[in-house]
């Protein structure tokens, strides 16, 4: 596997995904909601997004994205609804500083929305529509931008849109030498493991239902290694890097048959909701600044330490400023690389 270093520096990350928005209720009583259960809740004044919008907005924002490239290309490949939603989410991608000649408007379905779910300790899940704008992106919208995938570009396949569109992402961006990256839902780990997805992923990351579900073995954070492997095993030839968040448990990731683990930083937490997005995207924003994979995670745990502080799933306010400045009021643990990178945005 070819994993980037100190000194090399990927230029571009191209992903597809979900781009959509969502609302979200409190929920009253800390008991998971039951199948035949009615539950009261109050809506809250938070803005939630989906997967890919989460995830690349890191690198976006922290390293400097701006559409014509330099000094960072972010091109999501996707599909929002022709309506006010859709036209606020690609306005807010825009100011995130990305590329949005891929992303296309589709008359007659709406954007993709959520509807998400908090106990009152802050954890949660989501329901998310399968009839809308996103999930009508195809193989062919894929191959539009195939030509951006090279040696020098992180690919990113993330939910909410078909797997038959990711999985030509991935098969593209094998052939072409791009470092790949993927995540999923537990709900669709059996269509994955199917599909053969796996086999051109070089970096996974879950949640440890999705690691449970995708890998046959329960979870257990006492001893994370034999779900971690099970997961890495599924592909044939050099094992993936697995990456595993496990709310106020942390973080443990399997790279190269070593275990590492990061601990939740004890910070206030307003939601936990886009948290573990937030860990992938600090995740690749260290690996295409060059980072080794040990502190590209390090740099991932404090992204999604930002982001629990915050109630809306993109928190406002990202930017290496505040991030260090975040890190070293709560005494979170920052990489070097973080530091470099603040340089480089002052230069």
């Amino acid at each position: 596997m070819r994993e980037p270093g100190p000194g090399s520096r990927f230029r571009r990350l191209v992903g597809v995904g979900g781009i959509g928005a969502g609302v979200v209720f409190s929920l009253e009583g800390d008991h998971d909601l039951g199948r035949n259960e009615s539950r009261p809740g109050r809506l809250l004044d938070v803005r939630d997004y989906c997967k890919l919008h989460i995830i690349a907005h890191y690198p976006a924002v922290l390293l400097g994205a701006r559409p014509g490239g330099l000094p960072f290309h972010v091109v999501p490949v996707g599909k929002v609804g022709d309506d006010e939603t859709g036209q606020r989410l690609l306005r807010e991608m825009g100011e995130a500083g990305m590329d949005l000649r891929f992303v296309r408007a589709v008359p007659g379905r709406p954007t993709l929305q959520s509807v998400c779910f908090q106990y009152p300790d802050g954890s949660g899940g989501n329901i998310t529509t399968t009839d809308s704008a996103a999930s009508a992106l195809t193989a062919a919208d894929v191959e539009e931008a195939a030509a951006l995938l090279d040696e020098g570009t992180i690919a990113l396949a993330a939910p909410e849109v078909p797997l038959v569109a990711r999985a030509r992402l991935l098969e593209e961006a094998t052939r072409r030498g791009a470092f790949r990256a993927a995540t999923l839902t537990s709900a669709e780990a059996a269509a994955v493991r199917a599909s053969g997805l796996l086999a051109h992923v070089e970096l996974l990351a879950l949640n440890e239902d999705e690691a449970s579900a995708l890998g046959g073995v329960r979870f257990d954070p006492a001893d994370p290694r034999p779900c971690l492997e099970a997961c890495a095993a599924l592909r044939s030839g050099t094992p993936p890097q697995v990456v595993v968040s496990a709310g106020r448990r942390g973080a443990f990731a399997l790279a190269e048959g070593r275990l590492e683990s990061r601990p939740a930083a004890r910070v206030p937490v307003k939601s936990t909701a886009g948290a573990g997005d937030a860990l992938l995207g600090g995740i690749l924003t260290g690996l295409a600044a060059g980072a080794p994979f040990g502190d590209a995670f390090t740099l991932g745990m404090c992204a999604a330490a930002f982001s629990v502080g915050s109630p809306h799933t993109i928190p406002e306010g990202l930017s290496l400023d505040a991030l260090a400045v975040f890190a070293r009021e709560h005494r979170v643990e920052l990489p070097s690389a973080l530091g470099r990178l603040v340089l480089e945005a002052r230069a």
